[in-house]
């Protein structure tokens, strides 16, 4: 799970079970990259950098600070970006997150809501044997969870960073799945792969076309499929990222879809997020041929005490952090 707050690996990921049409599409595909038996040492596969070029994801400028700007910024610049600031980011993001999403739970959102209490893909012993893509896994802590159940998963992500924590998380664990790295906006799977489709606060806020992603989706499940994703909630865009009093005042229109973007000294983005309103969310969902079943606000649990970014107590118990929206594939 991947949320919104700038916040020794080994070849374990060998495949027990990919469906034909993911294993043959992988095949003609030259632009995702599947990490599943890599021959390198440890030490070399978690130094590896993506293949950009400094040109393709800027290097933030050491000891200064990115310029934080409200403009348009389309898919291919978001997507660059987001890809390059999560490869960076990816240990610092792991170390603070990784106690909180476990190396193998199913959390939905920073409130800490848990699949096993949610249910939200389903009963869980209805998992058994589904074919289930997890897209923005990161390191695939989900995935991990869903192939206890008995279920195939597939792990992808933009970053190869955060797959390669996949691949050290799951050193020496008996259970092994695909990890993917390839854009949400061009998934290369073959029409009707997977049977459930996930994304817990993975690549949809940070992408510039959400319907073409819901519809790369769709394409992907077959009849009847679930597709189900966590954001932060849209209303939070209107308050400042605060934990505390400050973050209660409205400080922002909520009807303002201008990108948030980060970028460096020459003006080039080093990380996007896109909001979109509540409807707006709703209406891409149906634009993509989804029917929308669930609209889930998770409510802040007495128990979590975590305090990050603009997600506290304080907040959480006044105003909602998270919305997941449950979709079906008529």
């Amino acid at each position: 799970m991947a949320d919104s707050s700038h916040t020794t690996t080994t070849d374990t990921m060998i495949q027990e079970h990919v469906p034909e049409t993911v294993r043959e599409t992988a095949d003609e595909t030259a632009d995702e990259t599947v990490l599943e038996g890599a021959t390198a040492a440890p030490e070399d596969r978690l130094e590896a950098a993506s293949e950009d070029t400094p040109e393709d994801t800027p290097e933030d400028t050491p000891g200064a600070e990115p310029e934080a700007t409200r403009r348009d910024s389309g898919a291919t610049e978001s997507s660059r970006a987001n890809r390059g600031w999560w490869d960076r980011n990816a240990d610092d993001y792991q170390i603070e997150h990784g106690t909180f999403l476990g190396d193998d739970r199913f959390v939905w959102s920073p409130e800490g809501l848990d699949e096993v209490e949610a249910g939200l893909l389903g009963p869980q012993e209805s998992l058994r044997g589904l074919d289930i893509l997890e897209i923005g896994a990161g390191a695939a802590q989900c995935s991990r969870w869903l192939a206890a159940q008995g279920a195939r998963p597939v792990a992808l992500d933009l970053s190869h960073r955060q797959l390669q924590h996949a691949l050290r998380i799951g050193e020496g664990r008996s259970l092994s799945f695909p990890l993917v790295e390839a854009d949400a906006g061009a998934l290369p799977f073959r029409d009707g792969s997977f049977d459930l489709a996930c994304s817990a606060y993975g690549a949809i806020p940070f992408v510039a076309d959400p319907v073409g992603v819901f519809r790369e989706v769709r394409r992907v499940l077959r009849p009847g499929g679930r597709w189900v994703f966590s954001v932060t909630h849209p209303v939070r865009w209107a308050f400042p990222d605060e934990p505390g009093p400050e973050g209660l005042s409205v400080a922002a229109s909520y009807f303002d879809r201008t990108p948030y973007v980060e970028q460096d000294d020459e003006g080039r983005a080093v990380y996007v997020e896109h909001h979109r309103t509540v409807g707006d969310r709703v209406r891409d969902v149906v634009a993509a041929g989804f029917r929308l079943i669930d609209l889930v606000e998770p409510e802040w649990p007495a128990w979590n005490t975590q305090e990050w970014g603009g997600w506290s107590p304080l907040r959480g118990n006044l105003i909602p952090g998270t919305a997941i929206f449950v979709c079906v594939r008529d």
